[in-house]
């Protein structure tokens, strides 16, 4: 079959590769539909993020057919079934999936050594996303191998096209999660920055949760448009100070809840030293992230506010103002997404009309141009915000 294969940094390739098999009785063997290239695949990209070897098959957001099932799936999944594979991979069994907190599940990460060394605790498996979390084949591909199948998997109905559903795997639970773990009241501004497929999810997510006004800071025009498009105040911070604009909105008390869709990439500025400084020591290997949002958003939250981070960092971050954090009253609320946890309440509304998460996508291709793609993706040409894969 057809796969795009990491072979090191910014080098993605579209191989031939085995198809995958049954290799234990709780396995499916899916056909994908569809699939995209996500934010985090960035990382991977220009290698940020350790623990990726060649040979490793991207991707992390996929649906399909399901080909093929083991013994082991007891029913839970047959030939035929139309399915969207979240990227958290859940034994639905242990302590932490009991609990909801998917993306912690203790059973799926066959790595686990190698995460309890970095991470102090093992975390769940993640497809397409280094050996940190397992080294599992992603779903930028023509067939996938889904482990834990029985509990990995969100069923979806024929009557909505893949457009429409392929984002429960990912960015919408993402976003969503990222506005709902900030308890939004009716009086409350929202500030979201990075107005990227994660972030437009989360725009729309705190809007339908009940906020008063939710603020997008970008310096991407067609990002904002999209952004204000579906409701949102833009903030572009090449244009104008995104603190005086927060304060102006606010009537000078800041947002009550920050969310930061950029994570460990903030976009490098003259007019803000702190991200020439993490450019630099990110260069010499002193500081693996770029936090300039985290600081920005420490700094401009309302006192007894809430810092969601569903953006992803991947190891050490310097000059965070933790006495501003902590006498402020900050309650910050992160992590990868427990994807399950939403998608039953999320299908329902984009069956009701709600929300169609299609909104995002500007550019749909073929397989074979992934790799030309991530650099399209990666240098945001042609105005592209979410690409999405036909295998």
């Amino acid at each position: 079959m057809r796969a795009l294969v990491w072979h090191g940094k910014e080098d993605i390739r579209c191989d031939q590769v085995s198809d995958p098999e049954i290799e234990d009785e709780r396995d499916a063997i899916i056909k994908v539909t569809s699939c995209a290239i996500c934010g985090s695949d960035l990382h991977l990209y220009h290698n940020y993020v350790p623990a990726m070897l060649p040979g490793d098959i991207m991707g992390h957001e996929m649906m399909g057919e399901v080909v093929e099932v083991g013994k082991g799936v007891n029913g839970a999944l047959k030939k035929g079934d139309r399915i969207v594979v979240p990227f958290t991979i859940i034994c639905g069994q242990c302590d932490q999936c009991k609990r909801q907190n998917f993306s912690v599940c203790e059973r799926t990460n066959r790595n686990k050594n190698l995460g309890d060394k970095v991470f102090g605790h093992p975390t769940a498996g993640l497809f397409g996303y280094t050996h940190l979390t397992g080294g599992y084949p992603g779903g930028q591909a023509e067939y996938m191998r889904v482990p834990f199948a029985d509990a990995t998997h969100v069923k979806v109905p024929d009557s909505l096209t893949d457009e429409q559903v392929l984002f429960l795997g990912d960015i919408l639970p993402t976003g969503w999660q990222a506005a709902a773990q900030c308890d939004i009241e009716p009086t409350d501004t929202v500030a979201v920055w990075g107005c990227g497929a994660v972030g437009q999810m989360a725009i729309r997510s705190a809007l339908l949760l009940g906020a008063k006004q939710v603020v997008a800071i970008d310096c991407l025009p067609e990002r904002l448009s999209m952004a204000a498009a579906g409701g949102a105040i833009a903030i572009n911070f090449a244009q104008e100070s995104v603190v005086e604009r927060l304060q102006e909105l606010t009537s000078g008390k800041g947002p009550d809840k920050c969310i930061d869709c950029v994570g460990m990439e903030s976009h490098v500025s003259l007019a803000h030293p702190d991200t020439v400084y993490d450019r630099a020591k990110q260069l010499m290997l002193m500081e693996n992230d770029r936090p300039h949002v985290l600081r920005e958003m420490i700094y401009v939250c309302r006192p007894a506010g809430v810092i969601s981070v569903p953006g992803v960092y991947s190891g050490l971050v310097d000059k965070i103002p933790m006495g501003q954090a902590m006498n402020k009253g900050l309650t910050f609320r992160m992590g990868q997404t427990h994807v399950n946890r939403w998608t039953e309440d999320l299908l329902r509304l984009i069956e009701d009309g709600q929300i169609d998460p299609s909104f995002v996508i500007t550019h749909t291709v073929g397989l074979e141009q992934g790799p030309e793609m991530y650099k399209v993706f990666r240098d945001k040409q042609d105005s592209c915000i979410k690409v999405v894969l036909k295998p």
